[in-house]
């Protein structure tokens, strides 16, 4: 019955993620937005929502390792399953955005993760402000850049004219159902899991890394597999990429903002993990592959994730 709750509710939380990423979206563009910062804002905390819920929703109910350890396994998943998976389907290109900007960012983020934990092995209310202020940070300075991109090359915004919109009565219904969706869900996925936790005899931390990270990393997963499939190779790994970012600098961020975080049972070792995932990616896009993620590299991303499931069960 536990493992038909999990699922149940983490169907709750990705469907309450979509109801309020398009609500939310929907307002924006009444609101005359500009569509990329939408996509920059809107649509990236959207994606990043599931782990934001579950984690947030740990942390206030003490489990402050699951929080942590939820970051820290979907942070891992993204990379070595979700790109690997990507990367067997169609080579994954590197573009010059990917690697002047996101990937160095995302290495950036992660080493900031090592920087907060290795000391205390926690995350304090400081720390986390930290990084919530770094996560304004970086999006603004990425919307004052692509706003000068724009500008030099002539875009002009686009016009919302002739695009069929939400109807006004249906955005708060979206937006609250949304919410809704994302804190039951979130709620009960987090009950379950620990359920499951003692049932199998493991630590909540593992099952954070494991089973809850895999979970609220479907959407990610989902997202990008589509992308490789519909031929836009460079917006999977950006989504994985931008993902890692705002676990880290927005998850992480708000839950130790909230209340500090332990890490308890998650270890050290899962975080230099983390860190090993991306610079696996930075060694593929600057030594290795150079312009590309190959097939055979999806391969090793897919052995390495598998072996390090193995060693924690």
């Amino acid at each position: 019955m536990n493992y038909l709750i999990l699922v149940g509710s983490l169907v709750l939380i990705i469907v309450g993620a979509s109801l309020l990423t398009d609500g939310s979206v929907a307002m924006a563009k009444r609101l005359r937005v500009p569509e990329f910062i939408v996509g920059l804002t809107v649509v990236a905390v959207g994606t990043s929502m599931p782990e934001l819920v579950v984690s947030l929703l740990s942390a206030i109910g003490g489990k402050g390792d699951m929080a942590i350890g939820n970051v820290v396994g979907s942070n891992i998943f993204n990379i070595f399953a979700t790109l690997g998976v990507c990367a067997l389907c169609a080579p994954i290109v590197f573009t010059k955005t990917n690697v002047r900007r996101d990937i160095p960012t995302c290495i950036l983020a992660t080493l900031a993760l090592l920087g907060v934990t290795y000391l205390n092995q926690d995350i304090t209310r400081v720390e986390g402000i930290i990084l919530l202020v770094g996560y304004v940070v970086m999006i603004w300075l990425t919307i004052r850049a692509d706003r000068k991109a724009m500008a030099a090359s002539g875009q002009a915004e686009q016009s919302e004219d002739g695009v069929r919109q939400m109807a006004v009565w249906k955005i708060p219904v979206w937006i609250v159902l949304g919410l809704a969706g994302l804190i039951y869900g979130g709620s009960i996925f987090v009950e379950s899991a620990s359920d499951i936790a003692r049932a199998w005899g493991v630590s909540e931390a593992t099952i954070a890394i494991t089973l809850m990270a895999g979970g609220t990393s479907l959407p990610e997963l989902a997202s990008s597999v589509v992308s490789i499939l519909k031929g836009s190779t460079s917006l999977a790994l950006g989504n994985v990429l931008g993902s890692n970012i705002a676990n880290i600098l927005l998850v992480l961020g708000t839950c130790s903002t909230v209340t500090p975080l332990t890490m308890g049972e998650v270890t050290m070792t899962d975080v230099w993990v983390a860190v090993a995932a991306v610079a696996a990616v930075m060694l593929s896009a600057y030594v290795i592959g150079r312009d590309k993620l190959t097939r055979v590299e999806g391969v090793i991303f897919l052995v390495c994730y598998a072996a390090y499931v193995y060693t924690l069960i």
